[in-house]
């Protein structure tokens, strides 16, 4: 798989470099400049969810790489990815039966997996923010695996209390760090420390944010299981709602898109809504990032941004084929009140805004799939105060919640995170 460098097409690497690297050069991402649609889209589709996303990787990745990749993807899909019915044509793509019970669980083991397969003897320090849910499912992934130290940076405060027990419980080979800021400050960071070539060496740098290839392959094969498990009549005409952060999921989207799949996007943002705003003006303007109840949706600046554009303008698309919006968290817990009254589907915010935005422009004919990136457990506090339920907590989280933390805190200067990093890793 030959994959460039955005920002520099003369970097070019396979996958296995890809993934190891996690960033070019200007902190540019590596993404495919042609992609091969897959023939046979509805045999596919006949396949078990572990047989097709072994297709489809091998397909992406190439049969000159990753000899180990069968096994890997055995070992990181173990669990399943159901729609269920929420409302008339509308389906959740329920993406949390994971060790986490985030749809992060598919591309963090995956690319666990990839890492362990491919690092060799070397040493490597993966360093990445979270918004809420790629935390739990990175450090879950990489929890004492040999060889492999984790520094997770979250913003204090700004993710739920139990998205945080899920990061900062483990310890061991997993750090986990709260930054005195927001996400973006967070990114921030991570960004620095890529282009520290000495540093990036010297701890064998990699990042598990959707930044890095194979969590956003992982993610592509979902979009196809989602499809399969629909009659056949409507396999043609299907919308998915993806709930929008750093744009990493509906880039996995489009990537399926480009394979094959017949579907089309509504992009679902809440009030964080740099690109729906783009996407109307033409004007790229962040704000500065706003604190909402879809925690994990709350960045400006999204990172896989320009990979979206990149593959729009690959595949001859245009940016208004996308349909859009952005919600309030007031419009959000309506959201959630109605569909619970109408047919007892328990929503979490972001999955609220998923489903309102596809029921805003889902068309005559068209079947809707919203994806359910997180279990509403994970946000209990607000989910019961705005339905007025009590939220049982499955045994992942109610094993964690009486665990005490193990998080340092730190303000988002990068020299004090590299003195961090380096101090606690013997290496200073």
């Amino acid at each position: 798989m030959e994959l460039f460098n955005l920002k520099d097409h003369n970097e070019q690497v396979s996958f296995s470099q890809a993934v190891l690297k996690g960033i070019g050069k200007d902190q540019g991402l590596f993404f495919p400049d042609h992609i091969t649609p897959i023939d046979n889209i509805d045999e596919l589709l006949d396949m078990p969810l572990v047989e097709r996303s072994q297709k489809v990787l091998r397909h992406l990745i190439g049969n000159d790489e990753l000899p180990e990749l069968e096994t890997i993807v055995a070992d990181a899909f173990s669990f399943k990815a159901p729609i269920v019915k929420a409302d008339e044509n509308i389906y959740a793509l329920e993406l949390f039966h994971g060790p986490t019970l985030a749809f992060k669980d598919f591309g963090a083991r995956f690319m666990a997996r990839v890492l362990g397969a491919i690092r060799q003897d070397n040493h490597l320090t993966i360093l990445t923010a979270t918004s809420g849910d790629t935390g739990a499912a990175v450090a879950a992934a990489f929890y004492e695996q040999k060889g492999i130290d984790v520094v997770i940076l979250y913003p204090k405060g700004k993710i739920s209390e139990l998205q945080e027990k899920l990061i900062a419980t483990l310890g061991k080979n997993i750090r986990a760090v709260t930054v005195n800021g927001i996400f973006d400050e967070c990114q921030d960071l991570v960004k620095t420390a890529f282009d520290d070539q000495e540093f990036k060496k010297t701890v064998g740098l990699n990042s598990a944010n959707s930044i890095n290839i194979s969590r956003l392959l992982a993610q592509v094969c979902y979009y196809f299981e989602a499809v399969s498990q629909l009659p056949k009549e409507k396999r043609d005409s299907v919308v998915f709602s993806v709930p929008c952060g750093n744009f990493g999921n509906i880039t996995a989207g489009l990537i399926a898109k480009s394979l094959g799949l017949k579907c089309r996007f509504v992009i679902s943002c809440n009030a964080n809504d740099t690109i729906p705003r783009y996407l109307t003006t033409g004007n790229y303007e962040p704000h500065k990032t706003v604190a909402t109840l879809s925690n994990a949706m709350d960045i400006s600046r999204p990172n896989n941004w320009p990979r979206v554009e990149a593959l729009v303008k690959m595949q001859g698309w245009s940016l208004k084929d996308f349909d859009f919006g952005s919600m309030s968290d007031a419009d959000t817990e309506k959201t959630m009140q109605a569909l619970y009254k109408k047919t007892g589907y328990v929503l979490e915010p972001h999955a609220a805004i998923a489903y309102q935005l596809l029921s805003d422009n889902l068309k005559e004919g068209e079947t809707g799939i919203f994806l359910g990136t997180a279990h509403p457990a994970k946000f209990k506090a607000d989910v019961d105060r705005i339905l007025g339920i009590d939220v049982a907590l499955p045994k992942a989280l109610q094993d964690t919640v009486a665990l005490e933390s193990k998080a340092h805190n730190m303000d988002p200067d990068y020299n004090t995170l590299k003195d961090y990093v380096l101090t606690e890793e013997g290496l200073k």
